[in-house]
Parts: C-alpha cells; sequence; structure tokens
C-alpha cells in the first residue's frame, strides 16, 4: 500500500442536510489532521469542479448528505475526473438512496423490512387523496411512517396513528421529495449498525440503541445533545446481536456498497431485525452513530478513516 496522499474532504452543499454535512467534515478533518495526514475540507459549489481539475487531490472523502449527496451524483463526476473518492460507486449509490428499490432489494435477499405503499404526489392528487388513504390503511394497518422516498435526517418523516393525520403527513413529506413511502410502523427496539470493509470483507460494528427523549428520532432528536440516550453495544441477547449484525452485513453486499455504511433497524419482540434503511454517507458528528460504533469496537475514528481514505485511493480506477 503507497503512502496516503492529499484528501479532500467534499461537504456541505445545498442539500437541506447541509449543516450535518459541515459537522461531518469539520469532525473529520480534524481527526485525521490529529494524525498526521494532509487533508483540507472543501464546502461544495460552482468553484469545486475547477478546483478539482486545477489541483486534484490524492483522494476525496464526501460526507455530503441528500440529493446529489448520496444519490451517486457526486461520484459520477468525481469518475469523470478520474478522482479516486471513499464509499459506493454512485449505481450502488442510487440504489440505496432510492428507499423503495431498496426495500425491493432487502425482501428478494429474505431480509425483514416492514411493508410499505411508495405512490407519488400526482396520484393523491388526480385520484383522490381520501380513497387511497382509506386503501392503505386498509393494507398497512395503523400506526404507519410517513417518509420521502428519498432522503435522511428524518427530514420531512412523521409517525402517524389516527388515519385523519395521514394527509398532513402526507404534505410534510412532499415538501422534501415528490414520491412519499408509507411504511408499517414497526414497535420495537431501534438500532443503528455500521458496516466497515476491512480487507476482503465487510465487518459489522457493535450496533448502538437509540432511545429518544420525545419518543421519535427526528432531526432534532438525532443532532440535539442530550435529545437521545445511545446505549452502545445495544442492550440485545448474543443472538438477537448476531441476528442484526448479519442483516447489516447482507443489505450491504445486496446494495453493492463499499467501504462504509450503516443501517437502521428495528427489532421486535419476536428476535426479527426490521431494516429501515441503509445509508451510503454515514453522519460523522458527535451524536452520529457509526462512529460511536466504531469507539465501542474499541477502533479509532481517526485510523478507520485514514485506512478508508487509503483503500480507496488504491483502488483501481473506474471503467
Amino acid at each position: 500500500m503507497t503512502d496516503l496522499g492529499r484528501v479532500l474532504i467534499l461537504a456541505g452543499g445545498l442539500s437541506p442536510e447541509r449543516e450535518v454535512s459541515l459537522q461531518s467534515g469539520r469532525r473529520l478533518r480534524e481527526a485525521l489532521k490529529r494524525i498526521g495526514v494532509d487533508v483540507e475540507l472543501s464546502d461544495v459549489d460552482a468553484m469545486t469542479l475547477p478546483a478539482l481539475a486545477g489541483d486534484p487531490p490524492a483522494v476525496v472523502f464526501p460526507v455530503l448528505r441528500g440529493t446529489s449527496g448520496e444519490d451517486g451524483t457526486i461520484r459520477e463526476v468525481l469518475d469523470l475526473y478520474g478522482i479516486p473518492y471513499v464509499g459506493a460507486s454512485p449505481t450502488a449509490c442510487r440504489t440505496a438512496f432510492d428507499k423503495a428499490t431498496a426495500k425491493a432489494a432487502f425482501t428478494v435477499a429474505g431480509l425483514a423490512t416492514p411493508i410499505s405503499v411508495t405512490l407519488p404526489r400526482e396520484a393523491f392528487h388526480d385520484l383522490g387523496a381520501t380513497v387511497l388513504i382509506e386503501r392503505i390503511v386498509d393494507r398497512l394497518g395503523l400506526p404507519v411512517v410517513v417518509k420521502p422516498r428519498s432522503g435522511g435526517s428524518a427530514l420531512g418523516v412523521t409517525y402517524v396513528a389516527e388515519a385523519d393525520r395521514i394527509a398532513e403527513a402526507l404534505m410534510a413529506c412532499f415538501g422534501y421529495h415528490d414520491w412519499a413511502l408509507i411504511e408499517q410502523a414497526i414497535s420495537g427496539v431501534e438500532i443503528s449498525i455500521g458496516v466497515i470493509d476491512c480487507d476482503d470483507s465487510p465487518m459489522a460494528l457493535p450496533a448502538i440503541e437509540i432511545e429518544p427523549t420525545n419518543g421519535v428520532y427526528d432531526y432534532a432528536a438525532r443532532y440535539t445533545a442530550g435529545a437521545t440516550t445511545f446505549f452502545g453495544p445495544a442492550r440485545l441477547n448474543a443472538a438477537t446481536a448476531r441476528t442484526a449484525a448479519h442483516a447489516a452485513l447482507t443489505a450491504h453486499q445486496v446494495l453493492g456498497l463499499r467501504d462504509l455504511s450503516r443501517t437502521d433497524l428495528i427489532v421486535t419482540i419476536d428476535a426479527t431485525a426490521h431494516i429501515l434503511e441503509t445509508n451510503v454517507a454515514p453522519g460523522m458528528t458527535s451524536t452520529s452513530t457509526w462512529p460511536m460504533g466504531l469507539d465501542v469496537a474499541g477502533m479509532d475514528f481517526s485510523v478507520v478513516c485514514r485506512d478508508l481514505a487509503t483503500r480507496a485511493q488504491n483502488r483501481p480506477p473506474a471503467a
């Protein structure tokens, strides 16, 4: 393995998750600096591409969130410039970022995921929201979770216990995406499991249990210090923890991901691990569960991120 060259962290951009991305980027920059890595942080804007062309880094570590950050766009651009990067390929990103497509892949692989219905805004407008909502409730029951088909940080996500609140939840969802995924709400222990690629195979990090103070793991609960209690490792028995870890590893592989990912799950009373989603760009803030998993595993955040950057730098270029 060659020495690691200059690492460029791409963060920010115009996503609604911009601030989370910048927090992750700053924390990653300081972590890499601490162990002597030549690293820079760039807030993505119109000057990003000229800078990449004029002074290309050895490797890019993208921590961009939301559309263009996680849907494969930025990775497609980096492939065009021939610059290696940490994380999944554009194709894998597109599959993972689309929650409905990812859930279909999970189901084919035999993984548990809550049953759901995915419909565009136009369907409710053109076909009649009242009739559609009645049919959705008939199929899924209550409560349900209404969420954008793509996106993160629980933006536009609403837990709905009463049928007459679904229309309101759909409006909140459509503020972030033109398609809504309405999903059966699953009761159980909410956990998050990070995955990292080590040598020739992925490794699941210890599960982190999530217990938000207000009962809902929304945007504020995710990024406000003290708003959520985290248990690492999660309070699961050994067999259930293995089952959940297997689900996260399988999701990582089924979606074709590489380097790192984070899978969010609900573990029910019968020890079934239901996958909610898999994220290709895990947050790296002080309240993010991916770094927590590293800490519980006794792994140094700085060293792991340096090693991921080195792995990416030495990866054969995209065809």
